[in-house]
């Protein structure tokens, strides 16, 4: 997950991360963050197959700011609490 210039956050996934992020930072990647930089990098996972990365990224672009906040802190227990909300998401 990165977060752009203008305080919104970008999810996406990658086979190689560093080479990712420095393509989102030399602004050569054409879309969302293009626009929005400079980018930084704040939270990342890795997973054992692909699909698994583009399940979690499609879920986590669903979330809201507060619930990826939680995420980035690793707070566990906000995240879940969130996750029960519907006022939230």
């Amino acid at each position: 997950m990165l977060h752009c210039a203008d305080r919104s956050f970008y999810v996406g996934h990658t086979d190689n991360l560093a080479s990712r992020i420095g393509r989102h930072e030399a602004g050569q990647i054409t879309g969302y963050t293009q626009t929005r930089l400079p980018v930084k990098l704040v939270w990342s996972q890795s997973f054992g197959t692909r699909i698994e990365a583009l399940e979690a990224e499609r879920q986590i672009k669903g979330w809201s700011r507060a619930k990826k906040l939680a995420l980035i802190r690793e707070d566990w227990s906000l995240i879940s609490i969130l996750a029960r909300s519907k006022i939230d998401e």
